[in-house]
């Protein structure tokens, strides 16, 4: 009797070498036995060093398992963290050993004396330049901000010194931003509001959260802990770098009493005024700030000193005069910044208290303004008479001051986003206010542009002594005529004249050169002269003139499927997808004006 010995489908005799993606590739279930480690202690060392899963063509197997690359899985082999992990996971063993035996002065030593580790050298391993931590800071910041707003409660998910770094991390970047005017785009969304900054000729972008009352779910917040322990020291990094930048030591040294008062930003932008102020009056006074070897006693002393330094409560605008006066205009600065940085110059603001003060305080003082609240701390009071704009959302206003104009937030953050400063009219208090429109979107790509936005560019043109272009006319075409009418050679009747003349010439031109494709192509195309000719004699009908004539459309529709036929398979699929993009995009522009005309026949 013979013994059939029965093969499995990918069996593979021993000591038979792997191929393809059998020997590039590893589960995730692999990859934990081979490190010898838990598989939460392998998320986080993931996440920690920028490894992610990957999407192997064929899946050796099977598709329900997690693919890692094999030298991925041996650049954690060398990671000095998965020893420490695992030094780690020992000790805590001795603390659940110390607990099971009752004895608790064991069990609380060992607690006390528990291993950390720090995320320093994997900083500077993953961004060997700081422009390379720049591009990847737009999920950091919307992470710390998303934190920064939760309740400080002693909960089992988030500890309360966590959410509380969280908040001085943001404070501290914002302050950088707001200080140096980087802030270029703001936009308030449903999800929150979107902030767009550009540093060192990086576009960072992030979303910080309403400042409503946040409440945490049943879900589990393991690996966004873990994201925000990689994060806080990422971020830390940054704002040590960019204080430094500015010639100003970091972590900085808040009075205490606006930190009592949750006026963090505020005591951050008089912690700039201070530094800015002692660096002017001289490098001794401000030299020891920040220096990791000073005890109590210094920095209290520091403390003290820096108040002195510091603006009375009653006197807001002293320093920003000295600071006028005193430096000399950065040439660094480009364009941008110089715009920004005048925008609100010499405008003084005051927040009622249901406005949303903590993105005003950041959003105004980025664009030259000065900003008050109602509260202890702020800087003046709601009677003051040099206030010129006083911001409120509220459906009306029993008491006015009539030196001053009552507008909603929105015209803040249309203001920045215009880069003008709008009329108020629009923006009163009781008023519906017009559309709030995003800057993040082009509206002259999407093919629709809402009716508010050509009132934005006509002002914005007023404003800076533009001249628009003429109806039905593409930029493309208005060189020398718009150059004219600008300089007052002609009038806008000769300048849509000449218009119209420069736009047959270029048909014309189109008209030789499809001549010219067709030529090569060995196809007759028929002269504008001829057909000019047969019409002026009449020796033809209009239906035998028709029928000569090639069918340009035909024409153009062989072309394409001709083109679209030597395209590749992936190109061609490229090619259709676009397509159905574009008639997408077609069929919502239709829809948008659909609804806007019923909702003008509807008024």
């Amino acid at each position: 009797m013979v013994n059939k010995v029965t093969r499995k489908k990918h069996y593979r005799p021993p000591g038979q070498k792997k191929e393809g993606n059998a020997a590039r590739y590893v589960t995730r279930s692999q990859a934990v036995k081979q490190l010898q480690v838990s598989l939460p202690v392998f998320r986080k060392l993931c996440i920690f060093k920028g490894i992610f899963p990957r999407e192997p063509k064929k899946k050796v197997k099977g598709n329900h398992h997690t693919y890692y690359h094999v030298k991925d899985v041996a650049f954690l082999h060398h990671e000095p963290l998965v020893e420490k992990f695992r030094e780690i996971r020992a000790y805590e063993k001795k603390i659940d050993k110390a607990d099971a035996k009752k004895n608790k002065e064991r069990a609380n030593f060992l607690k006390v004396h528990r291993p950390t580790y720090v995320l320093d050298r994997i900083i500077r391993e993953r961004y060997p330049k700081f422009i390379d931590a720049l591009r990847e800071l737009d999920d950091c910041l919307s992470m710390v901000h998303l934190l920064a707003a939760l309740p400080a409660q002693e909960s089992v998910k988030v500890e309360a010194k966590r959410i509380h770094k969280c908040r001085r991390l943001s404070h501290e970047w914002q302050a950088f931003i707001s200080r140096t005017h980087k802030l270029r785009k703001v936009f308030i969304s449903v999800k929150g509001i979107y902030h767009q900054a550009e540093v060192e000729g990086q576009k960072i972008t992030w979303l910080a959260p309403h400042s409503l009352r946040q409440a945490l779910t049943d879900e589990d917040l393991t690996v966004i802990l873990n994201f925000m322990e990689f994060y806080e020291t990422f971020l830390g990094f940054v704002n040590f770098h960019l204080y430094h930048s500015i010639n100003l030591k970091y972590p900085p040294i808040l009075d205490p009493k606006l930190e009592a008062l949750a006026a963090d930003l505020y005591a951050l932008s008089r912690y700039f005024d201070a530094n800015s102020r002692t660096s002017l009056l001289g490098p001794q006074t401000s030299g020891s700030f920040g220096s990791g070897e000073i005890d109590a006693e210094q920095k209290s002393e520091l403390r003290l000193a820096q108040l002195q330094l510091q603006l009375p409560l009653d006197e807001p605008t002293a320093l920003m005069h000295l600071f006028e006066d005193a430096a000399c205009k950065d040439e660094d600065e480009d364009e941008d910044t110089r715009e920004c940085k005048k925008l609100f110059k010499n405008m003084k603001f005051f927040l009622s208290r249901e406005v949303p003060r903590e993105s005003l305080l950041f959003v105004i003082p980025a664009f030259g303004g000065m900003v008050s609240w109602e509260g202890d701390g702020a800087p003046f009071k709601e009677s003051d008479e040099t206030i010129t704009h006083q911001i409120v959302d509220r459906p009306t206003q029993s008491h006015k001051f009539l030196s001053r104009d009552y507008v909603q937030p929105q015209w803040v953050f249309d203001c920045v986003n215009t880069r003008i400063i709008l009329p108020t009219d629009v923006y009163s208090v009781g008023r519906v206010p017009p559309p709030h429109l995003s800057p993040f979107v082009d509206n002259e790509a999407e093919g629709y542009v809402p009716d508010y936005a050509k009132t934005l560019n006509q002002l914005r043109a007023a404003a800076k002594s533009e001249v628009l272009p003429l109806p039905g006319v593409g930029k493309e075409n208005l060189d020398d005529p718009q150059n004219l009418l600008a300089e007052g050679v002609t009038d806008r009747a000769e300048a849509i004249i000449a218009v119209e003349k420069r736009q047959k010439m270029m048909a014309l031109e189109k008209q030789y050169h499809d001549e010219l494709k067709l030529e090569i192509q060995g196809r007759q195309y028929p002269s504008a002269i001829s057909k000019v000719d047969k019409r002026s004699s009449g020796e033809e009908s209009e239906g035998d003139e028709d029928s000569n004539l090639p069918d340009y459309k035909q024409i153009a529709e062989d072309n394409s499927n001709l083109s679209l036929v030597l395209m590749s398979k992936n190109k061609r699929g490229i090619y259709k997808a676009a397509q159905l993009g574009k008639k997408r995009n077609q069929d919502r522009i239709k829809l948008l004006k659909e609804r806007k005309s019923k909702l003008g026949e509807s008024r």
